[in-house]
């Protein structure tokens, strides 16, 4: 495989990977895999959760594709594909958990719009602490901001938490 079909192979994984998200996000851990992903729309009482199993099931077709690769037991294709659902990876944990949830402190504050508007579209995300009702699920590409308040209004704001309480990480806690 030449090298841009093996560029064009990862950032298309990338970009692939942000539907797969979406879909799994949306169906699976808001749905049967609620009882992992619960964790996460709590507030935090340590370093981990249940929901960073989600990470490490996600993870392993990375390693198997990429160990596959460059084993020679398959071809290029394998290191390509198994290197963009990584580098997918490698977003998600930058974007998520450093820049959004701040498991560890950068002091970086977002300033460039696109930036402004996913760190605010899963903020919204994280305004409602049960399985239903929420809003915005995908990590590269969120709806405007906007938009989303107005579809929880629309909602009529079920399962939202106390607006003005948060943790450490600055999300929204129930008030006690």
């Amino acid at each position: 495989m030449s090298i841009i079909a093996g560029f064009a192979l990862f950032f298309a994984t990338i970009l692939g990977m942000e539907v797969f998200a979406y879909v799994v996000h949306r169906w699976v851990m808001h749905g049967f895999g609620w009882f992992l992903h619960e964790s996460h729309h709590q507030p935090r009482t340590g370093f981990w959760e249940l929901n960073d199993w989600f990470f490490v099931i996600f993870a392993t077709p990375s390693v198997v594709l990429l160990v596959l690769g460059t084993s020679g037991t398959t071809g290029d294709w394998a290191t390509w594909l198994g290197a963009g659902i990584a580098g997918y990876g490698a977003i998600y944990l930058g974007f998520h958990d450093i820049i959004v949830h701040r498991r560890f402190e950068t002091g970086y504050v977002p300033r460039w719009n696109y930036m402004k508007r996913i760190v605010q579209a899963h903020r919204l995300h994280h305004v409602v602490q049960t399985k239903h009702g929420t809003v915005s699920f995908g990590f590269i590409y969120a709806p405007k901001p906007e938009a989303l308040k107005a579809e929880l209004k629309r909602r009529e704001m079920a399962g939202v938490r106390v607006a003005g309480i948060q943790d450490a990480s600055g999300r929204s806690v129930e008030q006690a």
